[in-house]
């Protein structure tokens, strides 16, 4: 009975700590699937501004419109008219420029919001040469230092993210790896005893690894759970992360939290019930 109790505190023990690790691991997944949809709204957000000449006329701003909006770079488009350049720009101003200029000394333009992919300096080049070939547009501009900077930032950041998931994976199969394995260091005499009697490794193993998958499924949904909270709990407190959240990426990251638990409790398991079955009994003590 004493080894009984001794064995359900330790698978006890064990479920608790792989639920942690695996929580902590889905945290840092929810945070980079943030981060990463996060940076594609600042991309997607960033506008090309394409200015016509003075005397195009409103239909082959139109013509243009069209023909970007059949682009596979092209997000959104947006006709900016000569009056609403100048309203805009007075307000900037804080008053209508036309009063003391006589006239709208602004252009027709549209505002050319590009897809994530294409938010790259090259990119954005190649596609300035194919709008300028209209000799309607006057000028295509963009932030290019931003656009610069965000890239080279942007590479930086993936580099050391993606390094930092590799460490945090292996530290996560360690622990959890060291976690079963603990667990199972109270049912040494058993694994052996069974052996003693005659018992195949597969029929010593095999209950160990049934229980080992139930454990690896309690330990990932435990931790999934605790992963939809702080979500609920972070959206409330900054409810325009909802817009950011990605429900089929959020389903395969906790697949793979429950998954990822199973696979390793599993291999855990096993390897420690081999271990214990090779070992003198000499040696268990």
């Amino acid at each position: 009975m004493a080894t009984t109790n001794k064995s359900k505190a330790s698978y006890t023990f064990s479920v608790i700590g792989v639920s942690l690790v695996l929580f902590l691991l889905g945290t840092m997944g929810w945070i980079f699937i943030n981060g990463k949809s996060l940076t594609n709204v600042v991309k997607e957000n960033m506008a090309v501004q394409i200015d016509f000449h003075d005397n195009t006329r409103e239909e082959n701003v139109a013509a243009m419109k069209a023909i970007l909006d059949k682009q596979p770079f092209t997000k959104k488009t947006r006709v900016i008219t000569k009056e609403e350049a100048l309203k805009m720009q007075s307000e900037l101003e804080g008053e209508d420029i036309r009063n003391f200029l006589g006239y709208n000394p602004l252009f027709a333009s549209i505002e050319l919001n590009l897809h994530n992919e294409y938010v790259s300096k090259d990119s954005i080049e190649k596609i300035t040469l194919f709008i300028e070939q209209s000799n309607v547009v006057a000028r295509v501009t963009y932030p290019k230092t931003i656009v610069s900077q965000m890239t080279a930032n942007l590479r930086k950041i993936s580099i050391v993210l993606a390094i930092m998931s590799v460490i945090l994976i292996l530290v996560v199969i360690v622990l959890i790896d060291n976690t079963v394995r603990l667990a199972m260091f109270s049912n040494r005499f058993l694994i052996k005893t069974m052996q003693m009697v005659g018992a195949t490794r597969w029929f010593i193993s095999k209950p160990f690894d049934q229980r080992a998958v139930v454990n690896g499924l309690i330990s990932g949904m435990v931790a999934s759970a605790g992963l939809l909270f702080i979500k609920y709990v972070a959206e409330l407190s900054v409810p325009e992360l909802k817009a950011l959240s990605s429900t089929a990426s959020l389903f395969i990251l906790i697949f793979s939290m429950i998954i990822g638990g199973i696979l390793i409790s599993v291999i855990s398991t096993h390897r420690s019930v081999v271990k214990y079955l090779k070992l003198p009994i000499d040696d268990l003590y």
